[in-house]
């Protein structure tokens, strides 16, 4: 039976036997050519298991997307170059390759909804349906850990630099897909950690 066999959809929550650590989430990120959702491309996506507390690197996900978008600007932070010489397959072959992988599994990000919608768009275009799995956002998770306080100035967004700072999290590999995936799913771990520490915590708090 899958994971989501035990989503209750009319409650949304799931089963309480389901623990985080069991549950098998997958970490994104997209490299793209710009933040514009109808006209920028996906670059890349790279994607990492996180299971019972593990980041599972020989289940690692990468992929270079064939493009014919290209934004110098863009390129200078994220290296991607136009003539980078590796197999590329074509958008559908990727997102067809990413759903593989993906099954129906819990999404992570940092700021979901960017890589959310951009994954979305490429499979509005090539006549997939959208996605329809779960999702986590490790900026608005990490907000949950920060003490309520009128002496502390909360800030309206949490970079993945914020959290790589503020967890000691190497930057070595920013700015790439799967190094960004990285960098998220530690920051996960930390996070749900922290939030350990406060009070009880199960995989339906995590959505609330």
């Amino acid at each position: 039976m899958g994971l989501f066999d035990f989503w209750k959809k009319e409650e949304n929550l799931f089963d309480e036997s389901i623990t985080i650590e069991e549950t098998r989430f997958v970490v994104l990120d997209t490299e793209t050519t710009g933040f514009d959702y109808e006209n920028d491309r996906m670059l890349c996506i790279g994607a990492l298991v996180l299971q019972n507390g593990t980041i599972s690197i020989q289940e690692s996900f990468e992929v270079y997307i064939e493009q014919d978008h290209y934004d110098k600007a863009t390129a200078q932070i994220h290296g991607i170059l136009k003539a980078f010489v590796m197999p590329r397959p074509s958008e559908l072959e990727a997102l067809q390759q990413f759903l593989d992988f993906l099954g129906d599994s819990i999404i992570i990000a940092h700021h979901t909804i960017f890589d959310i919608t951009m994954i979305n768009k490429a499979l509005e275009r090539n006549g997939l349906p959208e996605l329809t799995n779960k999702r986590l956002d490790t900026a608005y998770l990490y907000k949950k850990t920060l003490i309520q306080s009128h002496l502390f100035e909360r800030k309206d967004h949490y970079t993945l630099d914020d959290l790589a700072d503020k967890f000691d999290i190497s930057k070595k590999d920013r700015h790439t897909a799967l190094g960004d995936a990285y960098i998220t799913a530690i920051a996960f771990l930390k996070i749900v950690k922290k939030l350990k520490e406060k009070k009880a915590v199960n995989l339906n708090s995590l959505f609330k």
